[in-house]
């Protein structure tokens, strides 16, 4: 379950459409109504935080949101797009991650999500990030 006041609009999430899971991209969101609309690749509808769920950051998610991997020499992984950097520990841990752009250096040591990533990469680069 997903909280509407995280969501902004392009934020990736994956829905309970009936009882499928899938992925979309949130296109809208109506804090009255408490639901966001969301883009499932087939269609678009509204769907309340009980049928909305975090994406896992992990490699394949930072690959296809247009990372590339550099392995550094001491086990850390470290992810560029254009001058944004996000450092793992090691290969697959993403529970302590260092991302910075510019001077703006932030920690966190908990599993981010997808969304959550998208959301900081606009807040420090106020350029969304989305998936190629």
């Amino acid at each position: 379950m997903l909280k509407i006041g995280h969501l902004k609009s392009g934020g990736i999430i994956s829905i309970n459409d009936e009882g499928i899971m899938r992925e979309g991209t949130v296109v809208s969101i109506s804090p009255e109504e408490n639901q966001a609309l969301v883009n499932n690749g087939v269609q678009e509808f509204w769907f309340t935080p009980e049928e909305m769920y975090a994406i896992p950051l992990d490699e394949d998610q930072l690959l296809k949101l247009g990372f590339t991997r550099e392995d550094e020499s001491d086990g850390s992984v470290k992810y560029k797009k254009d001058s944004f950097r996000l450092v793992t520990p090691k290969k697959g841990d993403f529970s302590n991650i260092e991302m910075w752009w510019r001077e703006d250096r932030r920690h966190f040591s908990f599993p981010l999500s997808v969304h959550e990533l998208q959301n900081l990469h606009l807040d420090m680069t106020k350029v969304h990030l989305d998936k190629l």
